[in-house]
């Protein structure tokens, strides 16, 4: 299993695991999670990471039915501005591949930041560590596992 699936394991945290055929020309990897698994995208959310003007990575969660506002999110962290995360930083920040990188588990701690429309969810849909494979579990334990905070981070 993964790191994700073990910290939930460990805890006694209720969860699902959700598995399905990873298709590697696939364009969008939660588009594609949400489609294989029939479930409707603003359930499904994608773990992001982001580098502050001072070089610090923040974690955002938002639905795959939208995109991440760098300016909310600088906005919600106390910064100025954010941008993506080249991809080889955010692997070794994680020890995630890109498409795979799960909240749970990450080899370091960051601040995190989830869209707050997932306040509203009884569960939510995120990435288990590995392509082709997602964890359902309920918010609350979500943000209280990665300490995160809930924000207006996401644009439709």
């Amino acid at each position: 299993m993964t790191p994700a699936i073990n910290l939930l394991k460990k805890l006694g945290i209720a969860h699902q695991i959700l598995g399905y055929h990873h298709d590697a020309n696939a364009c969008s990897y939660g588009g594609e999670a949400a489609q294989q698994l029939g479930l409707d995208p603003a359930l499904v959310f994608k773990t992001l990471l982001a580098s502050t003007e001072k070089h610090e990575l923040l974690v955002a969660i938002v639905p795959v039915s939208g995109t991440l506002d760098l300016k909310a999110l600088a906005d919600a962290a106390g910064c100025r501005k954010c941008e993506m995360a080249a991809v080889g930083t955010a692997q070794r920040a994680t020890g995630y591949l890109v498409g795979g990188i799960s909240p749970l588990g990450q080899k370091k701690k960051h601040r995190t930041f989830i869209d707050a429309s997932a306040q509203v969810l009884p569960a939510m849909h995120v990435s288990a560590g590995r392509r082709g494979l997602e964890v359902a579990l309920a918010p609350g334990d979500l943000i209280a596992l990665t300490e995160g905070r809930l924000a207006d981070i996401a644009r439709a």
